[in-house]
């Protein structure tokens, strides 16, 4: 759409909009909403139908939540995919690099989230799909990504090209930041990993997308701190996206990943549409379907951004979540005690007697309360 409209540019200053990143950001945002709001209602009624008992849930859960989730329908996270596919294809620029290496990431671990949720619900057991085969296909299609991106910033450093990257100064001309990680709060070299970088940046997909599906556990849990970090990184891709203001506020700079805020604005308008489905007491779960999709996003736009590490403090909630799941794990094989009543730590202040709500939104406090500080980073330096 961004190519046919921008033929009619000279006949209209209307159509110039479409050339704007951040007229499009909005766009994107809105056309996923209203395609959420829209087939969100039908869609979970077929979903109910369909699956019957619905998602079935852990018998070693607090008794209260396996009395108010019993039967709710999973696989939601389609609403959001399905929204966020069409926007993205609406109004972001088909022909970056980019924006198509995110979307293979998001949609093909969307695909293995679906694969794991039809077999639970198929199987009424929260097995799913084998971890060995789970692990195996994420980390083909990180690497696929991984490699995509990397010869998409090669080309922009290569001479003769229209794009020039300059991603830590004067002496990164020579293109050798393309395997360096940016540090948090400095400027200039980052940790130069060289043939272990493409290893760092499958890690970080991978990893962040189980780290989100870790985390989904509650109504409502998930989602918005998802919504949180994609408004954060939409910010951030625009603000890379740019010599100027990257120069300014001595970032990283990579010519065309800026593209990638109208998917951040595709995933925030979709997010909010199923926020309104999803939210206490849920109608449906986004499943792994919805979870390790959205968190496979998130971590390739921080791998097209070069801010990996940056992440981990935007989405500080989801990194806690996981290292309560290793910590517990790792204490319990060892000494055969727990850490937590029950992991991941929301469940521990179920557990506790915590009201579901009061976790959610606590959480949802202690996720803004990361973005910012992940956003603060962007000038300390």
């Amino acid at each position: 759409m961004l190519e046919l409209l921008g033929q009619y540019e000279d006949r209209s200053q209307f159509f110039n909009l479409f050339n704007y990143i951040t007229f499009r950001t909005g766009g994107a945002l809105f056309t996923a909403m209203i395609i959420a709001f829209a087939i969100g209602a039908p869609f979970i009624a077929w979903l109910r139908k369909k699956q019957g008992k619905g998602q079935p849930i852990r018998t070693d859960g607090p008794e209260g939540h396996l009395l108010t989730k019993k039967g709710t329908p999973t696989m939601g996270g389609l609403i959001i995919l399905i929204s966020l596919g069409i926007s993205s294809l609406l109004w972001a620029d088909l022909t970056n690099p980019y924006v198509w290496s995110v979307l293979i990431v998001t949609m093909g671990f969307g695909a293995i989230g679906f694969v794991d949720d039809f077999a639970k619900v198929t199987k009424q057991h929260h097995g799913g799909l084998s971890a060995k085969l789970r692990l195996l296909f994420e980390f083909s299609i990180a690497l696929v990504a991984s490699l995509a991106m990397l010869a998409a910033e090669w080309i922009s450093v290569t001479p003769g090209q229209p794009h020039t990257i300059i991603t830590f100064g004067e002496a990164l001309m020579s293109g050798r930041s393309l395997t360096a990680v940016a540090l948090p709060f400095v400027t200039g070299w980052g940790v130069q990993l060289l043939a272990f970088y493409v290893v760092f940046t499958m890690i970080v997909i991978v990893g962040f997308g189980n780290a989100v599906n870790l985390t989904d556990g509650l109504d409502g849990l998930a989602i918005v701190p998802v919504m949180i970090a994609a408004a954060t990184f939409g910010m951030i891709a625009y603000l890379v996206g740019r010599v100027d203001y990257s120069f300014y506020l001595g970032i990283p700079h990579v010519a065309g990943v800026g593209e990638l805020s109208p998917i951040l604005g595709a995933l925030l308008g979709s997010s909010l549409g199923f926020l309104w489905y999803n939210a206490p007491p849920a109608r449906v779960f986004m499943g792994d379907t919805g979870s390790l999709a959205l968190g496979g996003l998130l971590g390739a736009v921080a791998v097209a951004t070069k801010h990996e590490i940056v992440l981990a403090i935007v989405g500080g909630l989801f990194v806690l979540e996981t290292l309560s799941v290793m910590l517990q794990v790792a204490v319990y094989k060892r000494t055969g005690k727990r850490i937590f009543l029950m992991a991941p730590i929301h469940h521990h202040f179920e557990k506790l007697g915590w009201q579901e709500p009061t976790i959610v939104i606590r959480f949802w406090i202690i996720s803004t309360i990361f973005a910012l500080a992940g956003l603060a980073t962007l000038k300390l330096r």
